[in-house]
């Protein structure tokens, strides 16, 4: 509340609320007309205050969103105010003539603007030198002229997506331009204009400087507020794509070192599993001799029953997969002759 009313005096003493006389008032305007005094309309400043905290709000927004908002001010009054105002916001302007079809028709706008900077990069890296004085005092003077009108929208890439306007009468084509394009209008809207034109009005007096002056100014660090939050935004996304990106580095090394620790287990738990299969005891061998079996090595499974009853020491399963004894019976000796022992091949 403290705010509003510093701002509302501020707005008295800077002549906000002094309108135009009487018969040039415009009829839209009533809502906005506190009274009239000798003959001139007073503007009620608690409507402006309400139009000026509308507009600073979606000025703000877009600002924010990283969009350009375009000064238009072509008034003697405004001119110096509007251009150091866009100037400190980085914005685009257009202090001195409107040229027709700067925003319906910006793509022959924008050549033009080429042409200027090609010039001054010429008249710069010294390739102007070779040229006679004439050329040079031709190409400069062309420069000059061009830089007159656009260099306040030399860095503007594409068409701003709002404008920012004072005295809506006067910048008549700028406003129809920006409707036809469907660009958000703001504009100081003066008692003898029409308010329904604009998207944000803000009634106030748009003759005197010093009103020019606190309206701008205001909305101007507003929209700084904006940059300024989008730059902190930017900041902050940078900081967490950076975490972001030590966290997935710090995973794809605990998962290295996780893969490596199961390849190193896997091997060792295979070579358990193979020195606990060779200590195993080894398979009878094929005869059912009555000597001591040699120990088996490192055998992959049991050996199978002998193939007879011979007298020989029966051999364990060796190191390789031992081949099952047959189910069938005893092969038998020679004639009369002692059995086949069942020794080894």
């Amino acid at each position: 509340m403290e705010d509003n009313k510093t701002l509302h005096q501020q707005l008295l003493e800077a002549g906000v609320h002094f309108g135009h006389l009487k018969k040039k008032w415009n009829p839209k305007m009533l809502p906005y007309i506190f009274a009239e005094k000798n003959g001139i309309h007073i503007i009620d400043l608690n409507k402006t205050i309400e139009g000026l905290d509308e507009a600073a709000a979606a000025l703000k927004s877009i600002a924010k969103s990283g969009k350009k908002i375009m000064f238009v001010a072509t008034k003697k009054q405004a001119k110096e105010i509007v251009a150091e105002a866009a100037t400190r916001a980085n914005m685009p302007y257009v202090t001195e003539r409107w040229l027709g079809g700067m925003l319906t028709n910006f793509t022959t706008i924008r050549k033009s603007v080429k042409k200027m900077l090609s010039i001054e990069k010429m008249l710069n890296d010294g390739t102007m030198d070779s040229v006679t004085k004439k050329e040079r005092l031709t190409l400069t003077r062309s420069k000059e002229k061009m830089e007159k009108v656009l260099g306040g929208i030399s860095q503007m890439g594409r068409v701003p997506a709002a404008i920012f306007m004072v005295d809506i009468s006067h910048e008549h084509i700028a406003l129809a331009e920006a409707k036809r394009l469907g660009i958000t209008t703001f504009a100081m809207v003066d008692t003898n204009s029409d308010p329904t034109k604009v998207d944000y009005a803000i009634p106030a007096n748009d003759d005197a400087t010093k009103s020019i002056a606190i309206i701008t100014q205001y909305l101007t660090s507003v929209i700084l507020e904006g940059l300024q939050e989008r730059a902190q935004v930017k900041e902050t996304e940078e900081d967490g794509n950076d975490d972001e990106m030590d966290n997935r580095g710090r995973g794809l090394d605990i998962n290295e070192e996780d893969g490596e620790g199961g390849r190193r287990g896997g091997r060792g738990r295979g070579r358990s599993a193979g020195a606990g299969a060779g200590a195993g005891a080894g398979a009878p061998g094929r005869g059912a001799g009555g000597g001591a079996g040699r120990p088996g090595g490192a055998g992959r499974g049991p050996g199978g029953p002998g193939r007879g009853p011979g007298g020989g020491s029966g051999r364990p399963g060796g190191g390789g997969g031992s081949r099952p004894g047959g189910a069938g019976g005893s092969r038998p000796g020679g004639g009369g002759g002692a059995p086949r022992p069942g020794g080894g091949r």
